[in-house]
């Protein structure tokens, strides 16, 4: 159990995928969960190996293609949840949602072609829908204080600071009420 705080309240329902939309440079975008063939693992190491290093924030993306098939093979595991933003059959970005004890960090990468367009915002939404209609309860995430824009895109989204006290602003998000004897009975269950 981790002792990070999170919102009472659950956030909204989000749309899980898959899920299309016009990014501001009118590229026709598409969020997909990741089925796990070999293919979209081929399309992510590529995009992962074209990944501007200046926009690796706390080591990751890590750089090289054997590392990137490592790290890969970590977050694309089965207890992961995984979105993919295709434009036509190339990857404009990624987002991860990995079990950490009794939640899920979530981290998100956008190629440097396709950031600032809005693909950043309906990546997120896309996996927190698709944690939810996965019973996923929390999620949280760690982003540089600096990252103003960043910032603003996760509060905007629901997700709350929970600390701040390094260089790095940790956040979380509630997705379901916990499971207690407060929550609401299962609809299903005749009331017995």
């Amino acid at each position: 159990m981790s002792d990070r705080g999170y919102p009472d309240a659950v956030a909204d329902e989000f749309p899980p995928p898959p899920t299309a939309f016009t990014d501001r440079e009118d590229r026709e975008i598409e969020i997909r969960p990741y089925e796990g063939d070999d293919e979209t693992r081929e399309a992510l190491v590529e995009m992962y190996d074209a990944f501007d290093p200046a926009d690796r924030a706390q080591g990751i993306p890590p750089g090289g293609e054997d590392r990137i098939r490592e790290w890969l093979s970590a977050i694309l595991a089965g207890d992961c949840y995984n979105v993919i933003a295709w434009c036509g059959d190339e990857v404009a970005g990624h987002a991860t949602l990995v079990p950490d004890g009794d939640a899920y960090e979530l981290a998100i990468f956008v190629h440097q072609e396709y950031q600032r367009a809005g693909i950043g915002t309906h990546l997120i939404r896309g996996l927190l829908g698709h944690g939810q209609a996965n019973g996923v309860e929390k999620v949280w995430l760690t982003v540089e204080r600096w990252n103003r824009a960043a910032v603003s895109l996760y509060k905007k989204i629901g997700f709350e600071t929970s600390d701040a006290e390094s260089f790095e602003l940790e956040m979380g998000l509630r997705l379901h009420a916990a499971d207690d004897e407060d929550a609401d009975p299962d609809p299903d269950d005749g009331g017995e």
